[in-house]
């Protein structure tokens, strides 16, 4: 099925709580149901995410990999974060090119405010697709404290707060759950 898409908008998940990425799923997953092209690439994970598994099967959705492993940014080195940025910052032309070259109706960036925070991807890179992007092209993007001028390149933001986490009490990710 194909579907005229007359105007996109840019989607942000912020916060501190669980279920950024969840959520920016949950849209990709519902778009591709209508017939919408989508694009998904997972900035700061590899390409071992539970939900993967699951996205791959569903028809619309091209999920792009990544790095086979990943870590945190506080773990890198300062020379692990110069190479993870210029890789990044290539990876990010790449996709965005390839959505608009290939009419995607749907790009996720997802963690891409997390490379950004962790100075790992130059934000003023997003901020101008976001501005010169298709008309068409809807964007979602997750991660923590974005800029101020992030919020204002968005037409939703929605703030996810953490309020309890089994994380505070020392357990780590569950695969499936978290991971």
């Amino acid at each position: 099925m194909t579907v005229k898409k007359e105007k996109g908008f840019v989607h942000l998940y912020c916060g501190n709580g669980k279920g950024k990425t969840t959520t920016g799923m949950g849209l990709c997953v519902r778009a591709a149901g209508y017939g919408y092209k989508v694009l998904i690439y997972q900035f700061m994970k590899d390409n071992n995410t539970s939900e993967r598994h699951s996205l791959v099967h569903i028809p619309n959705i091209t999920l792009l990999e990544g790095l086979p492993q990943e870590k945190f940014s506080f773990q890198m080195t300062d020379e692990e974060k110069a190479s993870r940025r210029e890789y990044y910052e290539s990876q990010f032309a790449m996709i965005t090119r390839k959505a608009c070259e290939e009419n995607y109706d749907v790009l996720f960036c997802d963690e891409l405010v997390y490379a950004i925070r962790a100075g790992l991807f130059t934000e003023q890179k997003l901020l101008d697709f976001l501005a010169n992007r298709p008309q068409k092209l809807e964007v979602i993007l997750t991660g923590r404290d974005p800029s101020q001028a992030l919020i204002d390149a968005c037409d939703y933001v929605s703030e996810i707060q953490k309020i309890k986490h089994p994380f505070d009490q020392g357990l780590p990710a569950r695969k499936g759950i978290e991971k």
